[in-house]
């Protein structure tokens, strides 16, 4: 009987998505975070787009802080409402910051 062995050859079947999305969420949340960073409309720019990916795929801290960052930020309804959409979500996943940012809104 022959057993399949995996060689150094062959790629890994294991992608490094996880660690990048925690990198980008990680990233994101110091640049928004950061007292002088923070208020700058670049830079907050720059952490929707880092956020962009890992809302899109369901972490819920991603959803919550792109969220709230579309409902203050942004000028026009279409992103307002795609930022209310996004922190539904991440309410009906349980996320306290959601949930008091769409109570703040809905007001």
């Amino acid at each position: 009987m022959k057993f399949r062995t995996s060689s150094a050859s062959t790629p890994s079947k294991s992608s490094p998505v996880a660690p990048t999305k925690r990198f980008s969420m990680r990233v994101a949340e110091w640049l928004l975070d950061s007292p002088r960073l923070g208020e700058n409309t670049s830079v907050k720019h720059i952490a929707g787009r880092l956020l962009k990916q890992p809302a899109r795929e369901g972490v819920v801290a991603a959803q919550s802080r792109l969220g709230q960052l579309m409902c203050r930020e942004c000028g026009n309804a279409r992103d307002r409402r795609i930022g209310q959409d996004l922190l539904r979500q991440a309410a009906r996943a349980g996320d306290q910051r959601a949930q008091q940012e769409l109570g703040r809104i809905e007001d």
